[in-house]
């Protein structure tokens, strides 16, 4: 199917334009519609890092919306949650114009975009999280589904296991997007359903390689059995011997291509 690609302006804080760009697939609809969020350990990327998978899901009849969001150290924990929040109010309130609908809005996220994806998912409503005014709009951040591709489903973790093994890059990201450590398990997806916070819980699915030396071995499992035991419905799908981000790095590879069919197929599964 063919598709228009074009930037989009989400937001202006302080004065500053925060961009999306827009996969909008060419005819009728109502197509589901995706909030794309990047990863780059909370403090590196952009809107652009993730272009394979999002053409992929626009040729197949998907609107992404691919984010921008502030990283610091102009904003951290727990304001670049708000514009994730945001993200998803303003793509549930002009899903029309690119042919959705705002029931048919799910969100995607990659490795510390996963997470952010994740946190926005269980905590749709939380008021830290859904401060940003959107003009003219009252709908929520609640997801159909919610896929996360390597997802630091647990910073905490992460950010302890890194530290002791004097991995110096990650703990200096964390450093800079968490206030503490006090905040990392406070904000652990994972830990969140372990406590057994009242969250919501849309269809997930969890995509995970084996070969990911960014992620600790059990993270995708920790999380995946946490969200099945608090009722919530998850696939896992490990790819054995791929790295993180491996959709990106090789997107024509064999696993890619099976991971973006896996994408494609869940989110018509979940939003027909």
């Amino acid at each position: 199917m063919d598709f228009r690609a074009d930037d989009v302006e989400y937001q202006r804080p302080n004065g500053q334009p925060l961009l999306a760009r827009l996969y909008q697939p060419i005819g009728p609809g109502p197509f589901p519609a995706v909030l794309e969020v990047h990863g780059g350990a909370w403090t590196g990327g952009d809107r652009f890092n993730n272009v394979a998978i999002a053409e992929s899901l626009a040729a197949d009849g998907i609107v992404v919306m691919s984010i921008d969001f502030r990283m610091p150290p102009v904003a951290r924990y727990p304001d670049t949650i708000a514009d994730v929040n945001l993200g998803i109010r303003w793509l549930k309130t002009n899903a029309e114009k690119f042919g959705g609908r705002a029931d048919l809005v799910g969100g995607l996220g990659s490795s510390s975009g996963g997470h952010m994806l994740l946190l926005s998912a269980l905590r749709p409503n939380d008021p830290r999280y859904a401060k940003l005014p959107l003009t003219g709009s009252s709908v929520d951040a609640s997801l159909r589904f919610a896929i996360g591709c390597w997802p630091v489903a647990d910073p905490l973790q992460r950010y302890q296991v890194k530290k002791a093994a004097g991995q110096e890059r990650f703990v200096i990201a964390h450093d800079k997007f968490w206030p503490s450590e006090a905040d990392m398990a406070e904000a652990s997806p994972t830990l969140i359903l372990r406590r057994g916070e009242a969250v919501e819980k849309p269809p997930m699915l969890i995509m995970q390689g084996t070969a990911d030396d960014n992620l600790t071995p059990d993270m995708a499992d920790n999380f995946a059995s946490a969200y099945a035991k608090a009722g919530g419905s998850v696939v896992k799908e490990i790819f054995p011997g791929l790295p993180h981000a491996f959709i990106s790095a090789a997107p024509t590879s064999p696993g890619s291509l099976r991971a973006l069919e896996m994408i494609k197929a869940f989110v018509h599964k979940h939003a027909s």
